[in-house]
């Protein structure tokens, strides 16, 4: 795809990005330093990132600034979901007993060549089949 990239972000981060400031004011803080780096995200992060955006929390965004979002977050190397990112998806989910959904997240990060992906609701730590998840909330690493 598109160059590679070292980190790779999961919809949870640019979630606290774009709108936890009030229910999770350290989240925000930390997700909008993330967004700082260089990071690759995929074209299920950005539809996870808007559908959820636009219904969930407190205050959810409105189409129009999630819209926003997206465009400017497209601009980053950003994996298409295509049959190969399916299939290693489904592959990683079988092998590793996660989500299909964490699953093509994991693919789509292997395939952009990132060797680590920020995300709150995989497991912190983990290895991956080379892709290694931190959470980026509770360790402060920064990649």
């Amino acid at each position: 795809m598109t160059g590679g990239v070292d980190l790779f972000l999961d919809s949870n981060v640019l979630l606290y990005a774009a709108g936890g400031k009030a229910e999770a004011p350290e989240k925000h803080a930390r997700a909008v330093d993330v967004l700082m780096m260089d990071f690759g995200l995929s074209s299920q992060v950005l539809a996870e990132f808007y559908v959820n955006a636009t219904r969930k929390g407190p205050a959810p965004l409105s189409p129009e600034i999630a819209m926003e979002w997206v465009t400017q977050l497209s601009k980053k190397p950003c994996q298409p979901l295509d049959a190969a990112v399916v299939k290693a998806g489904i592959e990683l989910s079988q092998r590793y007993r996660t989500s299909y959904w964490d699953g093509a997240i994991l693919a789509a990060a292997k395939r952009l060549g990132a060797k680590t992906v920020y995300s709150e609701v995989m497991n912190d730590g983990q290895d991956y089949d080379g892709v290694r998840v931190i959470n980026p909330f509770i360790g402060g690493e920064d990649s």
